[in-house]
């Protein structure tokens, strides 16, 4: 009797350490997101600019230079978006249009990165600080990073396209 003691309490004490150990997908999201950050993205966790929701997914960020902010753009997935949303690319639609059309080679591997997102790539994001995805994290490090490339080149033929132009400071 007293040995079935001792082995509950152990129980007991051992199950609430046992619930605290991450599971298989925790490893794997903890994995990509200290790749990505290495790779110089910003990873944070914010409500997407998705109609009608306030439950927070991860947003991956790559910075525009200061000195050339990006333009503003929103393409939504055909899955998250209505029927009055302008078709743009490979079931995606725009919810907000760049004011100026993006360059071609831009445009290009914008159409090339869309078709190759995984289903769970929700929001492509672009403003004048950074462009976003916004995604529920469903490859490995290595998958997304095959992505990284793309996204740089986007980042850089964007840069300096802002859709207000700073004023000159005048001489």
């Amino acid at each position: 009797m007293t040995w079935l003691i001792i082995l509950l309490a152990l129980a007991l004490v051992v199950s609430p350490v046992m619930w605290l150990k991450p599971s298989p997908r925790q490893k794997r999201v903890a994995g990509l997101r200290n790749a990505v950050i290495k790779a110089g993205v910003e990873v944070k966790l914010e409500v997407p600019p998705l109609h009608d929701t306030d439950k927070a997914m991860p947003a991956y960020r790559w910075r525009y230079p200061q000195e050339r902010p990006g333009p503003t753009f929103v393409l939504v997935r055909d899955s998250e978006s209505g029927e009055s949303l302008k078709p743009c690319h490979a079931g995606w639609r725009w919810r907000t249009e760049p004011l100026r059309p993006l360059p071609e080679a831009a445009r290009e591997r914008l159409f090339a990165l869309l078709e190759r997102l995984p289903q769970d790539a929700l929001v492509l994001e672009s403003n004048e600080h950074t462009l976003t995805l916004w995604w529920y994290e469903s490859q490995t490090a290595e998958r997304f990073l095959s992505y990284r490339e793309d996204f740089l080149f986007l980042r850089d033929q964007l840069a300096g396209r802002p859709d207000r132009p700073r004023p000159t400071p005048r001489a």
